[in-house]
């Protein structure tokens, strides 16, 4: 399964060439991850009350058309790998019209909190994911 929403663009967004400048790409990640984190039933402060937190390590985003001003991002998103501590998410960013605008990659990293360690997920946490786990 896939989740998938729509974001704007703002005047805020847009840089001095007119188009969407790149970190507004992973605020639009930022905003995916955590959907999908509700999405499981494990939103950021439920997984806080579990001692559990998921740290970013890596981000990388291939541009391949720009948004501009009056557009709005069609953002999907999956989990491509999930391992015992970390898991990697897909992204898939196109326009009103279908075009692909973009494709980027993140892995995040599951640690207890306060320590920060890594944490291996346990089975009921690993399953809630497991819907979304998939290569397109």
């Amino acid at each position: 399964m896939t989740l998938t929403f729509i974001e704007p663009v703002h005047t805020f967004q847009v840089d001095f060439a007119g188009v969407v400048s790149n970190i507004v790409y992973v605020q639009w990640m930022e905003i995916g991850r955590t959907k999908l984190l509700e999405a499981v039933g494990l939103p950021v402060a439920t997984m806080l009350e579990q001692g559990l937190v998921p740290v970013l390590v890596h981000t990388e985003i291939d541009y391949r058309r720009p948004y501009r001003l009056g557009e709005a991002a069609h953002v999907e998103l999956w989990i491509s790998e999930l391992r015992n501590t970390s898991a990697q998410i897909d992204f898939r960013f196109t326009g009103p019209d279908g075009i692909l605008r973009a494709t980027g990659r993140q892995v995040g990293l599951f640690v207890s909190y306060p320590d920060l360690h890594p944490h291996r997920l346990t089975a009921e946490q690993r399953a809630r994911f497991e819907a979304y786990v998939h290569q397109p």
